[in-house]
């Protein structure tokens, strides 16, 4: 099975790895791929670097994905039936989105929004990446307007937390919580309703009845938020642990980036979770055939000393890059080691500079879909 193979198969491909090993460049050139093979793509990432967004067009930020020019993903002289969408993820707008979607009326959207306390929970929740990757996620999933999404999760140990945040905020307000800072009910025990009592008159000892009345407004406002957070969370779990999702884990030859990996992989296998390979970035697994600076040993001029040092400095330095590129190869064999069947362990070609440019990240998505 090679990356192709997952590209045309898959509904979702969640790209998973440490920072700074170019899983967001990677997730832009599998996208790329996909698309130019005829797939409607939509590429998810979390703030890609400025020389890539440049190269796929994509503005500094925006309310909705953005569509590469057919003439730049096909080629001026080229045409196909393949989309690329691409949207750096907004948490504020993604929060704001999920407000007026999940409310049970547009009095109620209003009635949130400009609330004086929207405005804190709503810069708690966009300081959360996780939350805004899963709520983006399972929206493009459900809306079935793209064949192929490609996820681009935030760089940390704990980016598979994206699975859990729309719980933990579902938790932050469960029904006990309403029911007890909401507003006052009559139903109840009587020590339920004692302890409800109990804890308005300390939040209006320490902050005051206006701020107590604002509070339970904004609480019971957006309560009926939370049963639709907790139920989307169920059904993105659900999502990825099917035939038609897969991670896929990206790293680098470092130590550091390799051990995170590791902890991916593990992770996703404690979780049930499909896991279609690697992806070793920053390699010279691919350079099998490097030229040997001893051919230039006939150029150099009888007696020459200074040529001879020259070229015998080159193989030197060539000898280390063999040695490197050796050490490569032997990296990507252990980590196919041990992965489910049909998995793959695939190195990027070095390609550096050329990913300035769309032609150059297209090069490399076709290097890895080949495999």
């Amino acid at each position: 099975m090679s990356l192709g193979a997952v590209l045309r198969n898959k509904r979702v491909l969640v790209l998973c790895g440490a920072g700074g090993v170019g899983k967001t460049t990677t997730a832009a050139a599998l996208g790329v791929a996909a698309a130019r093979a005829g797939r409607k793509v939509l590429v998810l990432t979390i703030d890609p670097a400025r020389r890539l967004a440049e190269a796929m067009g994509l503005p500094e930020s925006g309310s909705e994905p953005t569509t590469v020019a057919p003439h730049i993903l096909h080629g001026h002289t080229a045409t196909g039936k393949g989309q690329l969408d691409v949207w750096m993820l907004d948490p504020g707008i993604v929060f704001e989105r999920m407000v007026r979607r999940l409310s049970a009326s547009p009095e109620a959207v209003r009635t949130i929004l400009e609330h004086r306390f929207y405005g804190f929970l709503s810069e708690l929740v966009a300081g959360i990446q996780e939350y805004a990757a899963a709520e983006a996620l399972d929206q493009y999933i459900h809306e079935g307007q793209h064949e192929l999404i490609v996820l681009d999760t935030p760089p940390s140990r704990h980016a598979l937390d994206f699975l859990d945040a729309p719980g933990r905020l579902a938790r932050f307000l469960d029904d006990r919580v309403v029911a007890l800072f909401g507003p006052q009910e009559t139903s109840g025990g009587g020590l339920w309703r004692r302890a409800t009592r109990l804890i308005g008159n300390v939040l209006g000892t320490l902050f005051g009845e206006p701020f107590t009345t604002d509070l339970r407004s904004f609480i019971g406002a957006t309560s009926g938020l939370f049963a639709g957070i907790r139920l989307r969370s169920d059904r993105l779990r659900e999502r990825l642990s099917s035939a038609e999702a897969t991670f896929l884990l990206v790293t680098s030859p470092e130590a550091a980036a390799l051990e995170e990996v590791r902890f991916f992989r593990q992770t996703l296998a404690e979780r049930g979770l499909p896991c279609a390979g690697y992806v070793l970035n920053r390699s010279w697994a691919r350079e099998e055939t490097l030229p040997s600076p001893q051919d230039l040993q006939r150029h150099v001029p009888p007696g020459d000393k200074a040529a001879k040092a020259g070229v015998d400095a080159l193989e030197q330095l060539a000898q280390r890059e063999r040695a490197r590129a050796k050490e490569h190869r032997e990296l990507l064999s252990q980590l196919a080691q041990n992965l489910p069947k049909g998995s793959v362990a695939v190195a990027a070609p070095e390609a550096s500079g050329e990913l300035e440019s769309f032609e150059g990240l297209a090069r490399l998505g076709e290097s890895l879909a080949a495999g």
